[in-house]
């Protein structure tokens, strides 16, 4: 049997024998990648290789699909043991973060959650931070965790389930954020491999070090264009004012050289991008100084993707939660950062909209399930609301707040990818309600009455991608990244197919009627890079 010591290193090993690896895909949202589920024997002194070969696999081609942020950050792999025992090989591919920074920092999070929390997360059995490895890359080894994942299960649960889980997982939200922290950055193992002057010392075995977001090393899915050098500061920070010099930074950081042709207005050039991120540092100057924003910025960890899909819960009984999976990318943020952050299990429920074409992946809902689903999600949403402001201080703050004084922070350093009139949009909210907010001397930001008109044709594309996707995100059983499950993948894809051609078809009737959305146009809308 093949024992796996704590800390970085080698698989221990007891003397050869034979032992089948079964390599199965864990979870879904692997979208457009496809591995064949093959058995391979071979000796325990190989364990290595069968991995490597898993690093190997994520090299394949394969084909362009909707994006899925999950499925190409890392890959994850369970390997079953001839004792029928599993356990879990993820690796990180090339765009998941800075190289042994990302592996550092997830393994440093749950090893400090583990110490300072009881909450369910598998145990870390193996892990190596550098390529140079028999592997061949870097890969964490976890206990499989046992249960289901919580999207399976969900359907079937009635109301009471529901609101009992959201309990549960609002609860486990209070003991993330209970940690506290002397700055902004990710979490590390003290002797990472970070320069001295990057390190705020913490519990003597940890340190907060740079933020490892894909966003801030210019990684992130679906930017190829941005891919190269990092953000200039990607911190740490120990304090609000240098945390929004890094974010002005990365800002920055991500613009193109020059403008896409192809692009809609919405986007906007170059030199739009450039004009609205000095706005935003001009605002958030004076912002930091407003004491009702300073009280809603504690430094706090906090899941970075806290979604059904990264809970299991117990079969028998789904208010239990089993395991909290997919740690990649933890940041410590000030805690404005998640103040109107609502995972999935506690959604509000969405106003009727206008039917999608049928998609085929289900039949429609009568309005008495519609109606009873409606309820249902709002029970959970103000379970969840009433715990965030009720026992979590630092949500609580954050969440009271208006929104209008922290969306800028929000937004500022991902213009390029949110569109500048998202950011546009969110300086002239603040412009306009500056006194109303009670904030001091005027606002930097002063659009004029030109501006303002044509701000609202390009918000107005923005804000129709924004409901196609939405519209999307329901028929076709994905998330708003277009990620679907491995079960439901070939009939989004279809479905997906099919919608996108009826889309097509509207707009070549309208533009052949003179009503204004031309085909090429309306292609340009379309929200996930698939066709």
């Amino acid at each position: 049997m093949t024992t796996f010591p704590k800390g970085p290193g080698h698989i221990q090993k007891t003397p050869p024998k034979t032992i089948a690896f079964i390599p199965t895909l864990v979870g879904d949202g692997f979208i457009g990648t496809h591995f064949s589920e093959t058995l391979v024997i071979l000796s325990s002194t190989s364990q290595h290789s069968v991995i490597r070969q898993f690093a190997l696999a994520q090299e394949r081609p394969r084909s362009s699909n909707m994006k899925s942020e999950k499925a190409v950050l890392t890959k994850s792999f369970i390997l079953t043991m001839n004792n029928g025992s599993y356990v879990v090989a993820r690796l990180p591919t090339s765009i998941a973060g800075p190289p042994r920074l990302t592996t550092n920092s997830e393994v440093s999070t749950v090893t400090y959650l583990q110490t300072k929390t009881e909450l369910p997360i598998p145990k870390i059995l193996d892990w190596k931070d550098d390529a140079s490895n028999p592997v061949g890359a870097e890969y964490i080894i976890q206990e499989h965790v046992k249960g289901v994942q919580l999207p399976q299960i969900w359907p079937a649960m009635d109301s009471l389930q529901h609101m009992r889980c959201t309990k549960t997982l609002s609860l486990a939200m209070k003991k993330m954020a209970s940690l506290n922290f002397p700055a902004y950055g990710s979490l590390y193992f003290s002797d990472a491999p970070i320069e001295s002057n990057l390190k705020i010392p913490l519990d003597h075995e940890f340190c907060i070090g740079p933020n490892c977001n894909s966003v801030l090393w210019n990684r992130n899915p679906g930017e190829p264009e941005l891919y190269g050098g990092p953000s200039p500061n990607c911190g740490p920070w120990e304090n609000l004012t240098s945390y929004c010099q890094g974010l002005i930074a990365t800002g920055f950081s991500r613009l193109l050289k020059k403008s896409m042709t192809h692009s809609l207005p919405h986007q906007g050039s170059v030199e739009e991008h450039v004009r609205l991120i000095k706005a935003s540092e001009q605002v958030m100057r004076m912002l930091v100084e407003d004491t009702r924003v300073q009280g809603a910025a504690a430094p706090t960890l906090l899941h970075p993707d806290f979604q059904m899909r990264n809970i299991f819960v117990s079969a028998d009984d789904p208010t239990i939660i089993t395991g909290l999976i997919d740690w990649q990318s933890t940041g410590v943020e000030p805690a404005l950062i998640y103040a109107n952050e609502t995972p999935d299990f506690a959604a509000p429920p969405e106003e009727p909209e206008e039917e999608m074409p049928e998609s085929g992946q289900s039949e429609q809902k009568s309005p008495e399930m519609r109606e009873r689903e409606r309820k249902d999600a709002l029970i959970c949403y103000q379970t969840y609301d009433v715990y965030m402001k009720g026992l979590i201080p630092k949500v609580r703050d954050a969440r009271r707040l208006d929104s209008s004084l922290f969306r800028v922070f929000q937004y500022c350093h991902t213009s390029w990818r949110d569109s500048a009139a998202a950011l546009h949009q969110e300086l002239i909210e603040l412009s306009a309600r500056w006194t109303e907010l009670g904030l001091q001397g005027a606002c930097p930001f002063s659009p004029t009455e030109e501006e303002l008109k044509e701000h609202a044709q390009n918000y107005e594309d923005f804000e129709t991608v924004q409901r196609l996707r939405s519209w999307l995100k329901s028929a076709l059983y994905t998330d708003s990244d277009g990620w679907a499950s491995n079960a439901q993948w070939d009939a989004a894809k279809d479905a997906h197919r099919a919608v996108y051609d009826q889309w097509i078809e509207t707009a070549r009737e309208l533009e052949s009627d003179g009503e204004g959305l031309t085909v090429e146009k309306a292609d340009k809308l379309w929200p996930f890079d698939a066709r």
